[in-house]
């Protein structure tokens, strides 16, 4: 054994934990086999308790809008698991999205059978797989030799130098001597992306262990061995990835190989500007050029319903190599309301069509849709949808088509309007109050919230008055107590009355009323001249009224006196017929 104890001990837990994780790997390995069955074969699905779905793959049976779903998830899941093992360019994604949404657009519009969609859905896997190799896992290409997994992909610009590390891993069970590495060079640059040569090239080690476990792979990643090799990258180098691929001869037993086992590791170049692309078999996949909508905005910038305005929409061809000709943009508002049972675009076009063409976009270029229209006078205030639809042409290619849409915000006007003011008193003294009353009406399509009523004037004071949210074509009454604090004869109050709309603006207008207020005076009273005491002397007037009020008092005791006595004499009297009675009844 070529390991002490203790590393012995290391190698035999990693076994245990390696099994462990083969056993995790099957597992999910028949998971996937079960999600991801193979044309002409069934799809298993779980549903319900110990139930179970299988959908007919081979069938002649026509698909229906569930069996193109399918297929597009199935699509949609395949370019998610090259996106986790790879880690493409922008023009590679780009062509990975062309080739997908080729496919949904054929499975979309195409009328086959069920064997003839998975037939398709396969033959788009394989099409796929040709746009990014798969670079994260290296097949075994003896039952010996193989390429570690614990490398990533590098990745170098157009004359720069770069270092590829070849991690060669022995799972076999004898040792293998007398290793010589070499790259394949080419001087095709579509093979090789470097510079061509041959000083330095070649490497040789003495040996690498066999793996006394039987294939366990934790082991062989132990008693590996890493090579480095220097490289420039070409100055007319492509962009993509290319496939580095080595030839290693070795001894086993004592016998030469006859034939070298080729490993391979690959590389991703980013070559000058026009230099193109590579990345497997690419002239399985066409690349077509994709118009988008990179942004708009609205001339004014607020669009409220019953309004012209004029719209910008912003595409782009997003290809870098390839014009798209005779494209023609077609505007189609979402529609909406009814009259007599008809619907209506939200959007109409001023000059009658909503259709803009222009003879071609250059390559990464952009282009300004611009159109004028009129929003409906009775939309409700929110975003309305307007879908541009494309259609253009590319190389060979024709009426290609593409679709994006843009939300146009809708606002509407806040209609208002009040109720006559009306004020009880409408002439007040100062310090008292009086009560404003009047209603204000919501006229338009669009709710008031945190309406209230405030009064503004130098002779009043309070009022204030919260109403909360009034909704469209609905009345609030106002109901206010003002106090007067000064004088202000045919004085005018101010009422200021705001709100905010659906889109949180402030809005606020005013009424005036006019509200009279008076000092109230207390004057003494006066006497004319002739009743006016012509000396100075005793007050006769004092001394008279004394006198009569001692009159009046005197008279009311006199009064008291002699109903006091007559009550006492009406008693005696009683009281004695009382008795009287009582001796008549016992004579009889």
């Amino acid at each position: 054994m070529r390991w002490a104890a203790q590393d012995m001990e290391v190698k035999m837990n990693r076994r245990k934990m390696g099994g462990i994780l083969r056993n995790c790997l099957a597992a999910a390995a028949a998971i996937l086999v079960l999600a991801q069955p193979a044309a002409g074969e069934q799809a298993v699905y779980a549903t319900s308790g110990n139930e179970v779905e299988t959908v007919e793959r081979s069938s002649d049976r026509v698909i229906t809008d569930e069996d193109r779903e399918e297929a597009d998830a199935q699509l949609k899941y395949y370019v998610d698991s090259i996106l986790k093992r790879t880690n493409p360019d922008e023009y590679t994604l780009q062509k990975l999205n062309d080739t997908v949404y080729s496919a949904y657009y054929y499975i979309a519009n195409t009328e086959m059978s069920v064997s003839e969609l998975w037939s398709y859905v396969a033959e788009m896997k394989g099409k796929l797989d040709s746009v990014v190799p798969d670079v994260s896992v290296t097949e075994p290409t003896t039952e010996f030799l193989s390429v570690g997994n614990n490398w990533d992909t590098p990745s170098a610009r157009y004359g720069q130098q770069v270092s590829i590390v070849l991690p060669i891993i022995n799972l076999g069970s004898e040792d293998l001597t007398d290793l010589v590495v070499s790259p394949v060079v080419s001087n095709d640059v579509t093979v090789w992306p470097f510079e061509p040569g041959t000083t330095g090239y070649v490497q040789s080690f003495a040996e690498i262990p066999g793996n006394p476990f039987g294939g366990n792979y934790d082991a062989a990643m132990f008693a590996r061995r890493e090579l480095t090799f220097q490289f420039t990258v070409r100055e007319d180098v492509l962009t993509g990835y290319y496939p580095i691929p080595f030839e290693v001869w070795y001894t086993k037993e004592g016998v030469r190989c006859e034939e070298p086992v080729t490993l391979t590791v690959y590389i991703y170049t980013e070559g000058k500007p026009g230099a193109g692309h590579i990345g497997g078999d690419t002239s399985a996949v066409e690349s077509k050029p994709r118009i988008i909508v990179t942004g708009f905005e609205t001339d004014p910038a607020e669009v409220y319903a019953g309004d012209t305005f004029t719209v910008t929409i912003h595409v782009k061809n997003t290809s870098q190599e390839q014009a798209v000709t005779n494209v023609l943009f077609d505007m189609e508002a979402v529609e909406s309301g009814s009259e007599a049972n008809t619907t209506y675009a939200v959007f109409l076009p001023t000059s009658g069509s909503s259709s803009v063409y222009t003879e071609s976009i250059a390559p990464g270029s952009e282009y300004d849709i611009n159109l004028e229209m009129t929003a409906k006078t009775d939309l409700s205030q929110k975003p309305y949808v307007l879908t541009v639809n494309m259609k253009y042409d590319a190389g060979q290619e024709i009426d290609l088509t593409d679709e994006a849409k843009v939300s146009i915000p809708v606002l509407q006007r806040a209609r208002y309007d009040t109720g006559d003011i009306q004020v009880m008193p409408a002439s007040v003294s100062v310090g008292n109050q009086t009560d404003v009353m009047f209603s204000i009406y919501n006229m338009g399509k669009t709710t008031f919230y945190n309406l209230q009523v405030k009064y503004e004037a130098d002779f009043v004071e309070g009022g204030d008055t919260f109403l909360g949210t009034l909704k469209p074509g609905e009345t609030a009454n106002v109901d206010s107590m003002l106090t007067t604090t000064a004088a202000s004869p045919n004085g005018t109050v101010k009422a200021l009355i705001t709100f905010e709309d659906e889109s949180g603006n402030p809005v606020s207008f005013e009424r005036e009323f006019a509200l009279d207020v008076y000092e109230e005076v207390y004057e003494e009273p006066t006497f004319p001249e002739d009743m006016a005491p012509a000396q100075p002397g005793p007050n006769v007037g004092l001394i008279a009224g004394i006198a009569a009020g001692a009159v009046v008092i005197v008279l009311i005791v006199v009064v008291l006196v002699v109903r006091r006595k007559k009550k006492k004499a009406a008693a005696m009297k009683l009281e004695d017929d009382f008795l009287d009675g009582l001796g008549e009844d016992k004579k009889s």
